[in-house]
């Protein structure tokens, strides 16, 4: 559905301008160009802004004591994690990525517990109903 020069996109809470966002993406000049984050970036972090990702205190805890950074491209990287665990009705799900594991409420989209790879092949992962390989 198209809104003036936005694009609503359905399952999100507001209308994304792919326009605006284009435009930003694209610098106005040949050096403001290379300061700024690719499209693809750029959208993926503006979608995540409506897929509101949360972190327990459990887990922010572990994130914490187990070195584990999340970025933003890693925080949408999630959130498209989730949207496809919840495509398929998943309720609990185990989100896989390089160096680290998160298991994560889909319906309330919060991240329950992580791991990294250590701490991860230590151990057996219960209440899981699915995984995602990122």
């Amino acid at each position: 559905m198209s809104v003036g020069n936005a694009v609503k996109i359905n399952n999100y809470h507001r209308p994304v301008d792919l326009l605006d966002i284009a435009q930003r993406g694209k610098g106005t000049d040949k050096t403001a160009g290379k300061d700024q984050a690719p499209f693809k970036q750029m959208f993926s972090q503006e979608l995540a802004a409506d897929r509101e990702v949360t972190f327990s205190k459990h887990a922010a805890a572990r994130l914490h004591s187990r070195g584990i950074e999340i970025t933003g491209d890693m925080l949408a990287q999630l959130a498209d994690a989730i949207d496809k665990a919840e495509s398929k009705g998943s309720r609990e799900t185990l989100v896989l990525t390089d160096d680290s594991a998160m298991v994560v409420s889909v319906e309330n989209r919060t991240v329950i517990t992580a791991f990294d790879r250590e701490n991860l092949r230590e151990g057996i992962v219960t209440s899981i109903d699915s995984a995602v390989i990122l």
